[in-house]
């Protein structure tokens, strides 16, 4: 339309003349003001009923895990009974999976609920936010995999893992979890892995090869292969002691001497394992009970802890070594799967516990 409007040299040379020039102007400023205009109307565009529905069940989320967390914190913190291991490795857990539901769940909520999912809080709010994330996720995550090592202990070691041993163990545990998690979640601060761009308004971690292998290794591979090989020392561990107690087991009288209604009543059972000389009951004893409940309780923690983590960091690690673009809807729904797991951990350790249980009852009735 511009073109219309211009006037030719006598060499033939087209120019724009005055008029267009203030026309082209006009038209540019008013092109310019609608797309401004129009994203901001799109900023400000109503959401569907299917976006309203996914909002709400992550604010429900970070509620529940919040206060679920929290729930348990103050239940270890008033029972003196909690005060002794493994309980301060379960207060561990709480307290990151308390931190991801107070700092950093909401923030990664504001983010989704802004236009085009940009940042729009500044660079020190964004390295806050990302620092937090890596700090307490990593620190949620390799608590998972101290819970599965003093289980493993407990287990396996009875005799040389005493009650000293085992507060040494886990406050040892603790304290390497939250320096490596530290010590991981400082990269962005140091400017390794910049994490906002003001120019695109994005706060996210920079797709660097270096750092991305050392920060998904030490929060998720490193742990991910310490909780499968412990639950691999499990289950086996089990499966040895059921297969020993079948070959070691003795009748201490002989069958024949024995009184037919003795056959419904519980049987004495000689054992012999390893100079260690114990009188126990036919069927399954406590030892045994007890392998079997840690082993269901570790499985169900790795299961979950898997099932939650393993889509994101599969993503983080491969998208800056094939340059692959992975669209933003499915990287908010792998991180938000990743934070359920802040959710069901204290689920899953207090499930396994009926003291908890009680505690949790007795903690309300005295609130009454």
């Amino acid at each position: 339309m511009a073109e219309t409007l211009s006037s030719c040299s006598p060499r033939g040379q087209c120019q724009p003349s005055m008029g267009a020039n203030a026309s082209s102007a006009s038209v540019d400023a008013n092109a310019s003001s609608s797309v401004v205009g129009g994203s901001a109307w799109r900023g400000r565009e109503p959401f569907s009923i299917f976006t309203v529905l996914i909002l709400t069940l992550l604010v429900l989320l970070t509620v529940a895990t919040f206060l679920w967390n929290l729930l348990v914190l103050a239940t270890i913190l008033r029972v003196k009974a909690f005060h002794r291991v493994p309980h301060n490795l379960v207060a561990s857990t709480a307290v990151s999976d308390v931190l991801v539901a107070a700092l950093v769940m909401p923030l990664s909520l504001a983010k989704e609920l802004s236009a085009g999912r940009r940042w729009r809080l500044g660079r020190e709010l964004c390295l806050v936010w990302v620092c937090f994330d890596m700090l307490c996720c990593t620190a949620s995550i390799w608590n998972v995999a101290a819970i599965a090592l003093d289980r493993y202990w407990s287990v396996t070691r009875q005799l040389r893992y005493t009650l000293l041993a085992r507060r040494r163990a886990s406050n040892a545990m603790i304290a390497l979890t939250w320096l490596l998690a530290a010590a991981i979640s400082l990269g962005p601060l140091l400017g390794w892995g910049e994490a906002y761009s003001p120019e695109q308004q994005r706060c996210q971690l920079r797709q660097e090869p270096s750092y991305t292998i050392v920060s998904t290794g030490g929060a998720f591979y490193l742990p991910l292969c310490v909780v499968l090989f412990v639950y691999w020392k499990i289950y086996k561990a089990s499966r040895w002691h059921m297969g020993a107690r079948r070959r070691n087991a003795v009748l201490p009288l002989p069958q024949a001497a024995q009184v037919k209604e003795a056959s419904q009543e519980p049987q004495m059972v000689f054992t012999a394992r390893r100079a260690a000389i114990t009188f126990q009951t036919d069927g399954e004893t406590w030892r045994e009970q007890k392998e079997k409940k840690a082993a269901l309780m570790v499985g169900i923690l790795i299961g979950v802890f898997v099932l939650c983590w393993i889509p994101f960091f599969i993503t983080e690690l491969i998208s800056p070594l094939c340059s692959c673009n992975i669209p933003s809807i499915w990287k908010s729904i792998f991180l938000w799967l990743g934070y359920s797991n802040s959710f069901f951990n204290p689920l899953i350790y207090t499930a396994f516990n009926k003291n908890y249980n009680n505690a949790f009852k007795n903690l309300f009735v005295k609130q009454r």
